[in-house]
């Protein structure tokens, strides 16, 4: 995908004065380092001092270890699957080449690489995920695990291999200051597992090549941080990349400079990107977790560096950690709401390992778990690795008594019920910043669960790049449990990660204090001559959810969706379906009555255009039952749906 020059001015038209003075900058300086390529200053005597304390690893439970081992075995093999696309190339990977295109990126001066563009370069993120080498912390934690040095020799070829093929400034691996902030502190973490191995002062402190590509990656950190409307939580990672690094790494002049600039930036930003209630500004769910990992991650070698570190950042991440206790559900799953490209901040764990509960795991290490925070159950590698670094605390600040469901500054309402009924309401800003990089146009969305099952989904993401019409369905209007008028999105989109008008949304009323009935209404302004207004309703005693849509304006043509979990099965006949799916064995129902004004079909996987369709996690897509009503609203009678759990 290109971007033409209608994009360009559309992106300019989303910065401010400082913004555009600040990227003016960022080009004289590109210009000026195409010429001018510094050597790194040299280094004597450097050692690492930031190791883990004695007893770690003893600490880290079985099972969680077994998994671990099996997992960087898989890896030993070359075996490996990145965004639904099994590889089997990793024991002698090709840094630049694309499995899922077959394509291979040119060679050239990073700022000339169009990674944007995947006729010419490839899927982008299957290229870079690689090179965060995380899945180089999962072996290193193998060797710390188990001793076993054919897990350090694999890392130490692959690292070697890497920095080779990868010199300072060429290619596509020196494009994306996220990248290098996240490779930095995998690095930083792959040093120190390794500690117990013979060869890993000769890999790192010892080795110029390494130093060269460390000093590097700081200064150019350093000299190009994401800005204005793009500092999202990519200046997140490169705040906690440089900051790692010139902790655990600081072996050079300008150490201290990078060290200080990076924990301002991290304060700041982790502060600018976080609502007082603790969840993150972008609403995109992965985001939150992708922060929050980064945050501790960087308290971790603060500590473990004896850099102080202002309270506020801790408490962003506390209220973060008790946020995300919050909100999830039964099964210790959170809202798949906005974007999500599973990315994460510090990877040691095999799969299997639950994301969620590892946070919240972390979280009880650290900070010591609430009352009424769900349990976890789980075990994990990464807890007892930074609960070791990290300082426990006692935060001088207030914390919610009982479980949170309304965050008015998000706009995100979480309604539960009896037996494991969890519904979110989405009445809350359309995104962050003013181009929402990471938004959906899905005011007034829905999504219920069952027992963790999603019975009314939101279908995720599923790609960033190359696929313009999967891109923009999966985050439009339809593609979200809403309503949608004249087949028009609610906010108006000006590329892939671009919005130029956001839909307005305000919570109008909360009632979830009682056990009876709980309630939610909200309404948004993004069809400008018309208001959506729905209504909510969860009442315990029948397992009844009802939701009413009313549109308040001029008539217009609606379509209204209801999006099914992949586990579910429907049977639609005129306006009522029923619904089945089996959970643990066994098989539960329930009937959804839709609004007998509007004429109802069932869409699965289809392609012109897209409908009908669910996405896991990024790279992959099934089909889906999708539900949609179209007709007339005419101001005189709202739309009802109910939606009604059987015994």
């Amino acid at each position: 995908m290109t971007m033409s020059a209608g994009w360009y001015l559309r992106r300019l038209s989303r910065m401010g004065p400082r913004e555009v003075g600040g990227r003016a900058v960022d080009a004289v300086r590109r210009r000026r380092w195409r010429s001018a390529r510094p050597a790194c200053p040299s280094v004597t005597g450097a050692r690492f001092t930031a190791v883990l304390p004695a007893g770690t690893i003893a600490a880290i439970p079985p099972d969680a270890a077994k998994r671990l081992i099996a997992e960087a075995d898989r890896l030993m093999y070359g075996h490996a699957e990145y965004f639904g696309v099994v590889r089997d190339d990793l024991a002698d990977p090709d840094w630049w080449y694309d499995p899922k295109t077959g394509r291979r990126a040119p060679w050239g001066h990073a700022f000339d690489v169009p990674y944007r563009d995947e006729d010419a370069v490839g899927d982008i993120k299957q290229i870079w995920e690689l090179s965060r080498h995380q899945y180089l912390t999962q072996l290193a934690a193998a060797y710390a695990i188990t001793g076993n040095e054919r897990y350090a020799e694999r890392v130490a070829e692959h690292l070697r291999s890497w920095w080779a093929a990868n010199s300072p400034l060429r290619g596509v691996h020196w494009i994306s200051g996220i990248e290098l902030g996240i490779r930095l502190l995998s690095w930083v973490w792959i040093r120190r597992l390794l500690d117990g191995w013979p060869g890993a002062a000769g890999l790192f402190e010892g080795n110029p090549v390494a130093l060269n590509q460390i000093w590097h990656h700081q200064r150019w950190l350093a000299a190009f941080p994401s800005r204005g409307s793009s500092a999202n939580n990519h200046v997140i990672a490169e705040a906690a990349g440089q900051f790692a690094a010139a902790c655990a790494f600081g072996w050079f002049p300008s150490s201290a400079r990078w060290r200080a600039d990076a924990l301002r930036s991290l304060e700041r930003h982790l502060r600018g990107n976080t609502f007082d209630s603790g969840l993150n500004r972008e609403l995109a769910t992965e985001y939150h977790g992708l922060v929050l990992e980064l945050g501790l991650a960087a308290v971790a070698e603060a500590d473990a560096a004896g850099v102080p570190v202002p309270a506020s950042i801790r408490l962003v991440l506390l209220r973060m950690t008790d946020a995300l206790a919050a909100i999830v559900d039964s099964r210790l799953r959170p809202p798949r709401q906005g974007d999500a490209d599973d990315g994460h901040g510090l990877v040691v764990d095999g799969t299997g390992t639950d994301r969620w509960g590892s946070l919240l795991a972390t979280g009880d290490a650290v900070f010591g778990r609430l009352a009424w925070w769900p349990e976890v159950t789980g075990t994990d590698v990464r807890t007892p690795l930074l609960a070791a670094l990290i300082e426990p605390t006692d935060p001088a600040t207030t914390r919610p008594a009982s479980r949170p469901a309304h965050f008015a500054d998000a706009g995100l309402t979480v309604l539960r019920g009896p037996e494991e009924i969890w519904c979110r309401c989405d009445g809350g800003p359309h995104g962050f910043l003013s181009i929402a990089a990471h938004a959906h146009a899905d005011a007034l969305s829905v999504e219920v669960r069952h027992d963790g099952v999603d019975v009314l989904a939101d279908p995720g993401t599923y790609c960033y790049h190359g696929q313009p019409e999967w891109r923009q369905y999966f985050r439009s209007t339809l593609g979200h449990n809403t309503l949608q008028l004249d087949g028009s999105d609610q906010s108006v989109s000006g590329g892939p990660f671009l919005w130029l008008r956001h839909a307005r949304s305000r919570v109008l009323a909360v009632d979830t204090s009682g056990e009876g009935v709980a309630r939610w209404c909200a309404e948004h302004d993004g069809y400008q001559r018309s208001v959506h207004r729905r209504r909510v309703e969860l009442t315990a005693a029948s397992r009844e959810l009802r939701v009413v849509d009313e549109v308040r304006g001029p008539s217009r043509d609606v379509r209204l969706a209801f999006h099914l979990g992949p586990a579910v099965a429907a049977d639609l006949v005129g306006n009522r379906a029923v619904l089945t799916w089996i959970r643990d064995g066994e098989g539960r129902s329930a009937v959804l009555d839709l609004p007998g004004q509007l004429s109802w079909r069932a869409h699965r996987g289809e392609t012109d255009p897209p409908l009908g369709w669910y996405s896991a996690g990024f790279g992959r897509k099934e089909p889906t039952t999708t539900l949609i009503g179209t007709g007339f609203a005419d101001g005189a009678e709202g739309f009802t749906t109910v939606l009604r759990f059987r015994g």
